[in-house]
């Protein structure tokens, strides 16, 4: 599943869900936690439930169930996972544990549905606390096995720092930005993509494009969308120019002629493992 945008829809609301099937996102996240009031639970899961079904075919289905922990959690998985989506995304993970048990009960759903045991994908936000920040999980932990991506939400960790999301001029402070970096650096040991916070303003394509554009620089695989306008900027950040991928198949093209070679040139210039490592992710978001 590409991952470079990933656009919010809320789950109680039909007509915002058919506008995001297609607006052109990587996949589609239907919401059944934050855009949803509690009153209306029951309503979005159950037309969540109903909807997917008829989208098993897409490969880009994404769905924000509820905390764990929370009254709502088990219920949204009994009602979507024998619809087949391709992938949930836990909100509020505050570390192995909540994948761990994640895994459990989509392992139990997937038989009992007929699929395939680990065919659902886990997404997890896993910086929406300060405590879920110094619990990261690691490539060794239960249940990351089925983790493609982590994601950095810095609205919910702002509101548990009790400091604001962003400065003025949009930046991150100082808490905030490390927080991003820490994440980062653990999806990188995880094995494990990640991807950026929401740009909060719809109206400022300007800005979007400027924060994704650093964000693929620093190694994001992909950002969050919260209106449809967002995603062909982030589609745009995220997808590497011709020449960069021409290299990163010269570069693969080139260890695979000569697979015991640790180092070899490239017009010019030598080419080692490291190398091969940074075309293979070019190569994959392509």
């Amino acid at each position: 599943m590409r991952i470079r945008s990933l656009l919010f829809a809320p789950g109680d609301s039909a007509r915002k869900i058919e506008k995001a099937l297609g607006i052109g996102a990587d996949g589609v996240i239907l919401d059944l936690e934050d855009s949803v009031a509690a009153a209306a639970k029951d309503a979005a899961r159950a037309q969540v439930g109903g909807l997917l079904p008829g989208l098993s075919a897409r490969g880009d289905i994404v769905v924000r169930i509820n905390p764990r922990g929370t009254p709502w959690y088990l219920a949204d998985l009994a009602a979507v996972v024998p619809g087949r989506p391709d992938a949930i995304l836990l909100p509020k993970c505050t570390g192995p544990a909540d994948l761990a048990a994640l895994d459990h009960h989509l392992e139990v759903l997937e038989v009992a549905s007929g699929q395939e045991v680990g065919r659902i994908k886990v997404l997890a936000l896993v910086t929406e606390t300060a405590a879920s920040l110094l619990a990261m999980p690691r490539a060794g932990d239960a249940g990351m096995g089925r983790v493609l991506a982590f994601c950095f939400g810095a609205e919910d960790l702002s509101s548990d720092l009790g400091i604001p999301p962003r400065l003025p001029d949009q930046s991150h402070p100082a808490a905030i930005a490390h927080a991003r970096a820490a994440m980062l650096v653990a999806a990188s040991a995880a094995g494990v993509a990640a991807l950026d916070t929401p740009w909060p303003d719809h109206r400022d394509p300007v800005g979007l494009a400027r924060e994704a554009g650093v964000a693929a620089a620093d190694g994001f695989a992909g950002k969050v969308a919260i209106h449809p306008e967002q995603v062909g900027p982030i589609n745009a950040a995220f997808t590497p120019d011709p020449a960069k991928v021409e290299w990163a198949r010269k570069v693969r093209d080139g260890f695979a002629a000569n697979p015991q070679a640790g180092v070899f040139a490239l017009d010019g210039k030598m080419i080692d493992r490291p190398h091969l490592r940074l075309a293979e992710r070019i190569l994959a978001s392509v």
